[in-house]
């Protein structure tokens, strides 16, 4: 190749680079998207947030922070998900591999044999002449990223690859937050049964004082069927409380990569709710959110597949190269048998403009899809963390009557049964019913407990918490 040929191909690669600049787009967040002002009646200005802070600061219990740690090292559904990472992060070594030459070494002897009839000898005398050509060469292909398509497949690859280290994130967040809610659940489930056992033994106490009042006279037999439905209405609830029990512990044990069993765990009374529930603001879910960063990876995956589209439509230069030794004889091999060959090459696309039209449309509908998407995930982000702080509030806002409303009802239970013993103002009905409102009462006190503590582990989810461990 001449020197002027070799600066003719240098010019015309440089003037392709340049205008291959203007094919391709580079990525940045869609301006559009709305991503501030997300939390209902929530005018917030300070950035932090508890998303930034540890479990073990957010949760005070040991045994729940031990749960964790072992959820994280053992869960299996994470385990899935690292794999998945290693899946793409080898595509993505892959991709960078295209913009290199390729080198193939071909080593090979071809032996030819043919039969020529001899013009001086009788018919169907023929003469066999026969040959052996020795090669060996390597050769090599360099397409040049004019348009900007090897890049673009590079870039694509590499969203692939972070979009599946957020999925990891995303299931770590979940599994922290199945973990401690499971965990509240059943605190919760101990505490109720708990409640309904001493309730139990106290009605049952209470059929043989009504038996007594009833030989005194004092109440007929209907009161004393009447206690011991109320007997029963508390004794029938037990099994299904600890069938719920025994079910919340097999599924934490799941979370936990381990078969049924049972869980060491503390009591709901014991547990200390985080107070400092500061949300930060809405636009930092963008990089809080590892499910929000999963779909904005996956709009940024068909962005560049919009651009790979859109190279096609461009002439391919691709350099080619090939050298080596060849001979007829073995032992000439050596001596005078080089060969090779240089192309440069340019290739236009002419009667494929329908399927590379096709494809354009259809990776243009599929960025647009994968927009909304990501659009959607940051609107459900907002409205759960919203939807945490409302239940957190709810929560709070119910302890204070909840607390009187149970006062109120045990000093009920004690007086009607007191009305009963010595005044004819009253009936059992007047002591079934209070009995039966301070069990249910109880029972939603509990449940109140727990709907605090699990709105701040949803709160703490909905922010992007926990993938910082």
């Amino acid at each position: 190749m001449t020197r002027n040929q070799k600066i003719s191909i240098f010019i015309t690669g440089s003037l392709l680079l340049s205008l291959g600049a203007c094919v391709t787009q580079k990525y940045k967040t869609p301006e559009e998207l709305k991503a501030d002002g997300l939390y209902r009646d929530l005018a917030q200005t300070d950035s932090a947030t508890i998303a930034d802070l540890p479990t073990s600061a957010l949760f005070s219990d040991p045994q729940l922070q031990a749960l964790i740690k072992e959820g994280i090292e053992n869960n299996l559904d994470l385990k899935a998900s690292i794999e998945r990472m290693k899946s793409a992060e080898a595509n993505l070594r892959l991709s960078k591999t295209a913009f290199l030459p390729s080198l193939n070494l071909d080593v090979n002897v071809t032996d030819n044999k043919q039969s020529v009839a001899a013009l001086n000898f009788p018919p169907g005398i023929n003469i066999n002449t026969e040959t052996q050509l020795y090669r060996a060469q390597l050769s090599s292909a360099w397409e040049i990223d004019v348009w900007g398509k090897l890049g673009s497949a590079k870039r694509s690859a590499l969203a692939s690859y972070l979009q599946t280290d957020a999925a990891k994130r995303a299931v770590q967040t979940q599994l922290i937050s199945s973990i401690a809610t499971n965990y509240y659940t059943l605190l919760a489930l101990d505490l109720q049964l708990k409640i309904t056992e001493q309730t139990l033994a106290s009605r049952i106490k209470n059929v043989e004082a009504i038996k007594e009042l009833k030989e005194a006279g004092i109440v007929n037999g209907a009161a004393v069927v009447q206690s011991e439905a109320n007997r029963y209405a508390a004794e029938v609830s037990i099994p299904d409380l600890k069938r719920s029990i025994r079910e919340t512990e097999n599924a934490l044990n799941l979370l936990l990569g381990k078969g049924a069993g049972s869980v060491t765990r503390n009591t709901l009374e014991e547990q200390q709710d985080y107070k400092d529930l500061q949300v930060g603001l809405s636009s930092q879910l963008l990089k809080n959110r590892p499910d929000v960063q999963q779909a904005e990876l996956a709009f940024r995956v068909a962005f560049e597949n919009t651009n790979l589209a859109k190279t096609y439509f461009y002439p391919q230069l691709t350099l080619t190269a090939n050298g080596g030794l060849s001979s007829l004889k073995l032992e000439n091999f050596f001596d005078n048998s080089i060969f090779y060959s240089f192309v440069a090459g340019l290739t236009q696309p002419i009667f494929n403009k329908g399927q590379n039209k096709a494809r354009l449309t259809s990776a243009k509908a599929a960025q647009q899809e994968s927009y909304f998407a990501f659009q959607k995930s940051v609107l459900t982000a907002g409205s759960e963390v919203s939807n945490a702080l409302f239940a957190y509030q709810a929560a709070v806002d119910k302890e204070n009557s909840r607390a009187k409303q149970i006062a109120s009802l045990e000093k009920a239970v004690d007086y009607t049964k007191e009305l009963l013993k010595f005044s004819s103002a009253t009936n059992y009905t007047d002591v079934l019913t209070s009995e039966q409102s301070l069990l249910a009462a109880q029972l939603s006190a509990v449940n109140d407990k727990l709907q605090k503590l699990q709105s701040i582990v949803n709160l703490y989810r909905a922010l992007g918490g926990g993938w910082k461990e």
